[in-house]
Protein backbone atom coordinates (compact mmCIF):
# COMPACT_ATOMS: atom_id res chain seq x y z
CA UNK A 1 0.00 0.00 0.00
CA UNK A 2 1.33 3.36 -0.98
CA UNK A 3 2.04 5.79 1.64
CA UNK A 4 -0.67 8.52 1.73
CA UNK A 5 -0.16 11.81 0.64
CA UNK A 6 1.65 14.82 2.61
CA UNK A 7 -1.21 17.33 3.54
CA UNK A 8 -0.57 20.91 2.05
CA UNK A 9 -1.10 24.32 4.14
CA UNK A 10 -4.43 26.00 2.42
CA UNK A 11 -6.46 29.28 2.96
CA UNK A 12 -9.60 28.85 3.37
CA UNK A 13 -12.19 31.47 4.45
CA UNK A 14 -15.78 31.65 5.56
CA UNK A 15 -18.83 33.24 7.79
CA UNK A 16 -16.34 36.42 8.76
CA UNK A 17 -12.96 34.75 9.02
CA UNK A 18 -10.40 33.18 6.93
CA UNK A 19 -8.07 30.77 8.29
CA UNK A 20 -4.28 31.42 7.14
CA UNK A 21 -1.44 28.99 6.91
CA UNK A 22 0.57 29.63 9.83
CA UNK A 23 4.21 31.95 8.77
CA UNK A 24 6.24 33.93 11.40
CA UNK A 25 4.21 36.91 10.10
CA UNK A 26 1.53 36.15 12.51
CA UNK A 27 3.42 36.16 15.59
CA UNK A 28 2.73 40.46 16.85
CA UNK A 29 -0.86 39.24 16.28
CA UNK A 30 -0.69 36.22 18.27
CA UNK A 31 0.86 38.09 21.15
CA UNK A 32 -2.16 40.49 21.11
CA UNK A 33 -4.09 37.11 21.10
CA UNK A 34 -2.99 35.83 24.33
CA UNK A 35 -2.69 39.29 26.10
CA UNK A 36 -6.78 39.86 24.85
CA UNK A 37 -8.00 38.84 28.52
CA UNK A 38 -4.78 36.51 29.54
CA UNK A 39 -5.96 33.77 28.37
CA UNK A 40 -2.92 32.43 28.79
CA UNK A 41 -3.69 32.30 32.35
CA UNK A 42 -7.01 30.66 31.65
CA UNK A 43 -7.41 27.31 33.37
CA UNK A 44 -6.93 23.82 31.56
CA UNK A 45 -5.25 25.87 28.59
CA UNK A 46 -1.30 24.90 28.74
CA UNK A 47 -1.17 24.70 25.70
CA UNK A 48 -1.47 28.47 25.32
CA UNK A 49 1.66 30.47 25.07
CA UNK A 50 2.26 33.62 27.14
CA UNK A 51 2.92 36.64 25.27
CA UNK A 52 6.75 36.39 25.45
CA UNK A 53 6.75 32.84 24.47
CA UNK A 54 4.58 33.24 21.46
CA UNK A 55 7.90 33.87 18.94
CA UNK A 56 8.81 30.20 19.89
CA UNK A 57 5.93 28.53 20.23
CA UNK A 58 5.00 29.56 16.56
CA UNK A 59 8.56 28.21 15.38
CA UNK A 60 8.17 25.10 17.31
CA UNK A 61 4.59 24.61 14.82
CA UNK A 62 6.47 25.43 11.94
CA UNK A 63 8.93 23.50 12.44
CA UNK A 64 6.17 20.24 12.98
CA UNK A 65 4.14 21.53 9.58
CA UNK A 66 7.33 21.22 7.67
CA UNK A 67 8.08 17.31 9.22
CA UNK A 68 4.69 16.79 8.01
CA UNK A 69 3.44 15.96 11.29
CA UNK A 70 0.91 18.97 11.49
CA UNK A 71 -1.09 21.85 9.78
CA UNK A 72 -1.60 25.32 11.54
CA UNK A 73 -3.33 28.34 10.68
CA UNK A 74 -3.96 31.99 12.34
CA UNK A 75 -7.56 32.81 12.46
CA UNK A 76 -8.10 36.13 11.33
CA UNK A 77 -11.60 37.75 11.53
CA UNK A 78 -12.35 40.09 8.09
CA UNK A 79 -12.83 43.20 8.33
CA UNK A 80 -16.75 43.88 8.63
CA UNK A 81 -17.74 47.38 6.82
CA UNK A 82 -20.73 47.82 9.22
CA UNK A 83 -19.58 47.25 12.40
CA UNK A 84 -16.62 49.11 11.45
CA UNK A 85 -14.24 46.32 12.66
CA UNK A 86 -10.61 46.18 11.40
CA UNK A 87 -8.83 42.55 9.99
CA UNK A 88 -7.73 41.23 12.66
CA UNK A 89 -5.52 37.82 13.73
CA UNK A 90 -7.98 36.70 16.59
CA UNK A 91 -6.16 33.26 17.05
CA UNK A 92 -4.63 29.79 16.25
CA UNK A 93 -5.57 26.54 15.53
CA UNK A 94 -4.24 23.28 13.95
CA UNK A 95 -4.69 19.78 12.80
CA UNK A 96 -2.61 17.27 14.64
CA UNK A 97 -2.16 13.97 15.44
CA UNK A 98 -2.50 13.08 11.64
CA UNK A 99 -3.42 9.28 11.15
CA UNK A 100 -3.70 9.84 7.16
CA UNK A 101 -3.36 6.49 6.38
CA UNK A 102 -6.29 5.78 8.53
CA UNK A 103 -7.73 8.87 7.61
CA UNK A 104 -7.78 10.30 10.57
CA UNK A 105 -6.75 13.33 12.77
CA UNK A 106 -7.73 15.62 15.69
CA UNK A 107 -8.51 19.64 16.18
CA UNK A 108 -6.17 20.63 18.71
CA UNK A 109 -4.41 23.94 20.10
CA UNK A 110 -6.44 26.32 19.78
CA UNK A 111 -7.05 29.09 21.49
CA UNK A 112 -9.02 32.68 20.34
CA UNK A 113 -9.02 36.25 21.55
CA UNK A 114 -11.42 36.62 24.61
CA UNK A 115 -12.77 39.53 23.04
CA UNK A 116 -14.03 36.97 20.49
CA UNK A 117 -15.75 34.71 22.44
CA UNK A 118 -19.57 34.07 22.24
CA UNK A 119 -18.91 36.01 18.81
CA UNK A 120 -19.70 33.02 16.26
CA UNK A 121 -15.73 32.68 15.56
CA UNK A 122 -15.09 29.81 17.19
CA UNK A 123 -18.65 28.14 15.44
CA UNK A 124 -17.20 29.77 12.16
CA UNK A 125 -13.90 27.99 12.35
CA UNK A 126 -15.08 24.75 13.33
CA UNK A 127 -17.55 25.13 10.45
CA UNK A 128 -14.19 25.50 8.20
CA UNK A 129 -11.93 22.85 9.75
CA UNK A 130 -14.70 20.31 9.74
CA UNK A 131 -15.53 20.71 6.20
CA UNK A 132 -12.23 20.55 4.92
CA UNK A 133 -11.34 17.65 7.10
CA UNK A 134 -14.74 15.52 5.55
CA UNK A 135 -15.38 17.09 2.35
CA UNK A 136 -11.85 18.07 0.82
CA UNK A 137 -10.03 15.56 2.55
CA UNK A 138 -12.52 12.81 2.94
CA UNK A 139 -11.76 11.38 5.84
CA UNK A 140 -13.51 8.99 8.55
CA UNK A 141 -13.12 10.62 11.42
CA UNK A 142 -12.12 13.75 13.40
CA UNK A 143 -10.92 14.15 16.96
CA UNK A 144 -11.06 16.53 19.96
CA UNK A 145 -9.72 16.33 23.31
CA UNK A 146 -10.43 18.07 26.33
CA UNK A 147 -8.74 18.35 29.94
CA UNK A 148 -11.97 16.66 32.16
CA UNK A 149 -12.25 19.53 34.49
CA UNK A 150 -13.16 21.70 31.94
CA UNK A 151 -16.92 21.14 31.87
CA UNK A 152 -17.77 24.27 29.77
CA UNK A 153 -15.59 22.98 27.12
CA UNK A 154 -17.05 19.30 27.33
CA UNK A 155 -20.17 20.84 26.50
CA UNK A 156 -19.22 23.06 23.78
CA UNK A 157 -17.82 20.28 22.05
CA UNK A 158 -20.84 18.27 22.88
CA UNK A 159 -22.79 20.85 21.21
CA UNK A 160 -20.97 20.19 17.57
CA UNK A 161 -22.31 16.78 17.72
CA UNK A 162 -19.49 15.05 18.73
CA UNK A 163 -19.63 11.98 20.26
CA UNK A 164 -17.31 10.68 23.05
CA UNK A 165 -15.26 8.10 22.64
CA UNK A 166 -13.62 7.72 26.30
CA UNK A 167 -11.38 8.68 28.94
CA UNK A 168 -7.74 8.52 28.80
CA UNK A 169 -6.79 8.53 32.44
CA UNK A 170 -4.01 10.34 33.88
CA UNK A 171 -2.90 10.87 30.64
CA UNK A 172 -0.74 14.21 30.92
CA UNK A 173 1.37 15.74 33.65
CA UNK A 174 1.26 19.50 33.42
CA UNK A 175 3.46 21.98 33.48
CA UNK A 176 2.26 23.11 37.29
CA UNK A 177 2.33 19.15 38.07
CA UNK A 178 -1.21 18.31 38.13
CA UNK A 179 -2.57 15.56 36.34
CA UNK A 180 -4.88 15.35 33.45
CA UNK A 181 -7.60 13.09 32.32
CA UNK A 182 -7.95 13.69 28.68
CA UNK A 183 -11.88 13.22 27.24
CA UNK A 184 -11.66 11.82 23.59
CA UNK A 185 -14.26 13.21 21.06
CA UNK A 186 -14.80 12.48 17.74
CA UNK A 187 -16.95 13.12 14.87
CA UNK A 188 -17.29 10.64 11.65
CA UNK A 189 -17.61 11.09 8.12
CA UNK A 190 -21.37 9.79 8.43
CA UNK A 191 -22.12 11.67 10.94
CA UNK A 192 -20.93 15.01 9.18
CA UNK A 193 -23.85 15.97 6.97
CA UNK A 194 -26.20 16.04 9.91
CA UNK A 195 -23.47 18.12 11.66
CA UNK A 196 -22.79 20.19 9.10
CA UNK A 197 -26.38 21.53 8.48
CA UNK A 198 -26.75 22.17 12.49
CA UNK A 199 -23.71 24.70 11.90
CA UNK A 200 -24.99 26.20 8.95
CA UNK A 201 -28.15 26.98 10.79
CA UNK A 202 -26.63 28.49 13.49
CA UNK A 203 -24.12 30.54 11.75
CA UNK A 204 -26.66 31.75 9.59
CA UNK A 205 -28.95 32.84 12.77
CA UNK A 206 -29.09 36.38 14.41
CA UNK A 207 -26.64 35.91 17.15
CA UNK A 208 -27.92 37.70 20.60
CA UNK A 209 -26.11 39.64 22.58
CA UNK A 210 -22.82 38.55 24.37
CA UNK A 211 -23.81 38.34 27.82
CA UNK A 212 -20.95 36.89 29.51
CA UNK A 213 -17.25 35.42 28.44
CA UNK A 214 -16.72 31.97 26.57
CA UNK A 215 -15.63 29.09 28.55
CA UNK A 216 -11.89 28.30 28.17
CA UNK A 217 -11.75 26.25 24.35
CA UNK A 218 -10.45 22.30 24.54
CA UNK A 219 -7.12 21.29 24.61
Amino acid sequence: MSEPARLEPVTFAGHGIRLEPLEARHVPGLREVVADGDIHRLPFAPHVPAPEAVEGSVRGLLADVEAGTRLAWAVVREADGVHGADERVVGLTTFMNLALADRGLEIGNTYLARSVHRTGVNTAMKRLLLGHAFDTLDLLRVELRVHHLNLASRRAVEALGAQQDGILRAHRVLPDGSIRHTVVYSILSLEWPGIRAMLDARLAAPRPPRLRPSPPFPR
